[in-house]
């Protein structure tokens, strides 16, 4: 411990102590803790000095904890008239970006330059409990679960060249988010990534958002007006479900092209990888909400192609993140293989997924699976029985199972080879637990469209 706070020592009194100070750090090393940076600051609270573009520093995070950061880019903090007042765009080395934030010059604890990589990424105050283990040996699928559960990014060199250059592609147009929240209804919501808001709209910190209409306002008073206005109460579609105070409603692109081209800006805030924002027409939008004596609310969406060449049935999908971790994502998932079972045609997400909609859907096919294998009572059964059940493809099937080890490649097929003591052990898995929510059929008033029954012909 000692050696770790000498090191922080050394980096801090390099460039933000006095001389006079300098003289006197052998002696302040001995007791210089990460709780001193949090409560003294760097010696450059309040400081004038500029960080640099492309540096990285150590950063302070939301709950505390320091970890090395990039900065990407700064800007002039709000109402401020003194060009040496910016914020910065912060991203922290090893996290997904959606943690990445503006942060004020108070929260960076060192200089440009610090040296070796090796020596900043110590200086964490909360480093994982696994590098503090015994190194041990994990299997390929337990590193992907570990990765998916701690939004572990993957580096360039872990992708083929194709994705790697897409991606590159894709973080530049991306790299930094200028809106930090939205207010929505009576929430008020930290957004996670970019979105192509117009530019007198994307570049405002807070955004104003019409929880009915979706139309976007930069002031509050404007939105304060609009409220009074408004006399939208519902999505612009058609009710397609209803069970209790929980509402699914069918809108077309064609038909509704603002109020879709608003669900997908809105989406993209807390969306990495979404492409489809003003070319609308092509699409089904089913918009998920929670009723009251107010109106409905919106909770979610998914969105589909009217007709996918891939066999795509959902294109993109979000829960809003005051509604997530009750149930409302993989009642979203389970609403679209219903449809898809209406269509009598399987179906899968549009990929590539986010870390949390792997999840969601590794989760939701796995249940569903053990459900299945549960209650079964016959002599055999199949990856292709399980796919027409269930509507889900055979792919999707197949790694599920093996992901649980409950399929093995025998004779040059791939065979289920499962026992009732593993299924129960499985359910009884937090990991695979009951979905709180279930989409009711008799509630769903739903049938294809007529050019599904054409193309069956």
């Amino acid at each position: 411990m000692a050696s770790e706070n000498e090191n922080l020592c050394d980096i801090l009194t390099e460039t933000t102590l006095s001389d006079s100070h300098r003289n006197h750090r052998n002696s302040l090393s001995s007791s210089f803790t990460s709780q001193d940076i949090r409560e003294k600051g760097d010696g450059l609270r309040g400081s004038k000095v500029l960080l640099e573009i492309g540096e990285r520093y150590l950063v302070r995070r939301p709950d505390g904890t320091w970890h090395p950061g990039e900065v990407i880019h700064t800007r002039l903090q709000e109402g401020s008239r003194d060009e040496a007042n910016y914020d910065y765009y912060i991203h922290y080395e090893g996290f997904n970006r959606r943690l990445d934030e503006w942060v004020s010059r108070d929260r960076v604890s060192a200089s440009n330059g610090v040296g070796d990589p090796a020596k900043l990424a110590s200086l964490s105050t909360k480093q994982p409990q696994a590098l503090e283990e015994p190194e041990r040996k994990i299997t390929r699928n337990q590193k992907r679960i570990h990765d998916e559960i701690n939004h572990v990014q993957k580096t360039y060199d872990e992708m083929d060249p194709t994705t790697a250059a897409l991606e590159k592609e894709h973080e530049a147009i991306t790299k930094v988010k200028y809106i930090d929240k939205i207010q929505i209804g009576k929430y008020e919501i930290d957004t996670w990534y970019f979105s192509p808001y117009p530019e007198e709209y994307g570049k405002q910190p807070k955004l104003w958002v019409c929880e009915y209409c979706l139309k976007y306002m930069r002031l509050e008073k404007t939105y304060r007006y609009h409220q009074g206005e408004c006399t939208v109460r519902q999505p612009l579609g058609v009710e397609i479900y209803r069970k209790g105070t929980i509402s699914v409603y069918e809108v077309d692109g064609k038909d509704n092209k603002i109020y879709c081209q608003n669900m997908c800006l809105l989406a993209k805030l807390f969306l990495d990888h979404k492409t489809l924002y003003f070319d609308v027409e092509p699409f089904l939008f089913y918009v998920l909400c929670e009723i009251d004596k107010h109106g409905t609310h919106l909770v979610g969406y998914f969105s589909k192609e009217k007709e996918s060449p891939d066999g795509n049935n959902v294109a993109c999908i979000l829960t809003l993140p005051p509604f997530q971790r009750k149930g409302y994502g993989k009642f979203l998932i389970a609403f679209s293989y219903e449809l898809s079972k209406l269509e009598k045609c399987v179906g899968s997400p549009e990929k590539p997924l986010s870390d949390l909609g792997k999840l969601s859907y590794r989760s939701y096919w796995s249940y569903v699976l053990l459900d299945i294998l549960r209650n079964f009572k016959g002599n055999a059964l199949s990856i292709r029985d399980l796919s027409i059940m269930t509507s889900i493809t055979q792919q999707d099937i197949m790694e599920t199972l093996q992901s649980m080890n409950m399929v093995k490649y025998w004779k040059g097929n791939h065979v289920i080879c499962v026992t009732a003591k593993l299924v129960e052990e499985h359910l009884k898995s937090t990991q695979y637990k009951r979905p709180p929510l279930f989409v009711h059929e008799d509630a769903l008033r739903w049938s294809p469209p007529k050019r599904h029954k054409a193309l069956k012909k």
